[in-house]
């Protein structure tokens, strides 16, 4: 069993951090808020009183954290934690940010002798909860063997797309085609429902006709059509829209630098630009049928 080195326990970090408690592994965490860190003491972790603190003794860092700037705040600088890891510890970052960010935290880890990957991961927070996340890594494939322990604690499927800032690329082309179904789910529904079809009916339908998904089957954004998804409980403790735009907004990022047309991408994002304006940033991604929902 490994000592790890955790920070960033928010909707998906804290759930991931259970996982690894529940298998037997030692935890020394790290988070802005005391709640989050009391709930992973109680579980069996220790509470660091710093993210140096936390990685000060640590095998494995790992890091969930919301966007790339508050990577390389945590990684770079003269405060930064990098300067703190041992000689051997092994890094994984498991946010979603830019390819760019993930390369250049990697360029720095990997001149101080660190191992880096980045990792970031899908199967949304039930996926976090029972260990189902797939892990989409970039870095070098020896150094993921040596993570492949400790990541299938967390996730049920990992993915090798290739070098630093790879996994975040494949990472983003999969949360833009996500956003792009999940409005075009809710869209249908919508105006199913407007035209007076159930949506329970109508998602049935469609999950056994040719415009099935995993949003409409697994995920569906409809109130009433399923249990134990964010639309079950007022669009609460699930992906936010503000962190879908965040990614919609890196895949334009990527398609600039790569030259690439992204019509569809661009659209989701200023679906959701608009929607999180409206006051939902905080609701689940899937709200977004309530911006398409025809008033009562």
């Amino acid at each position: 069993m490994s000592n790890i080195g955790f920070i960033g326990l928010g909707n998906m970090g804290a759930p991931m951090a259970h996982n690894l408690l529940k298998a037997g592994h030692a935890l020394s965490v790290f988070d802005l808020s005391a709640v989050a860190m009391r709930k992973l003491v109680d579980a069996g972790a220790s509470q660091a009183a710093s993210a140096q603190d936390a990685v000060s003794h640590a095998e494995i860092v790992i890091s969930m954290l919301p966007a790339s700037r508050h990577v390389e705040g945590l990684y770079l600088g003269d405060e930064g934690i990098l300067g703190h890891i041992k000689q051997g510890t092994l890094i994984i970052e498991c946010s979603t940010i830019a390819a760019q960010s993930a390369k250049t935290v990697a360029a720095a880890a990997n001149a101080r002798g660190l191992a880096m990957l980045d990792a970031p991961v899908s199967g949304g927070t039930g996926g976090a909860l029972v260990g189902t996340l797939t892990f989409i890594v970039g870095g070098d494939a020896e150094v993921l063997e040596r993570a492949r322990p400790i990541l299938s604690a967390m996730g049920k499927n990992i993915f090798h797309a290739g070098t630093h800032g790879a996994g975040q690329t494949a990472k983003i082309c999969n949360n833009m085609l996500l956003g792009i179904l999940m409005a075009g789910t809710a869209e249908a529904l919508a105006l199913g429902v407007a035209s007076g079809l159930d949506p329970i009916v109508l998602s049935d339908i469609m999950s056994k006709s040719s415009g099935r998904n995993w949003a409409l089957e697994l995920y569906n954004p409809y109130p009433g059509v399923m249990e134990n998804v964010p639309a079950a409980r007022g669009y609460t403790g699930g992906f936010g829209v503000d962190l879908m735009l965040k990614d919609l907004g890196l895949a334009t990022e990527t398609a600039l630098n790569a030259q690439a047309s992204i019509p569809l991408g661009e659209l989701a994002r200023n679906l959701y630009a608009l929607h999180s304006k409206s006051g939902a940033g905080v609701l689940d991604f899937s709200s977004i049928v309530q911006m398409l929902q025809k008033a009562e």
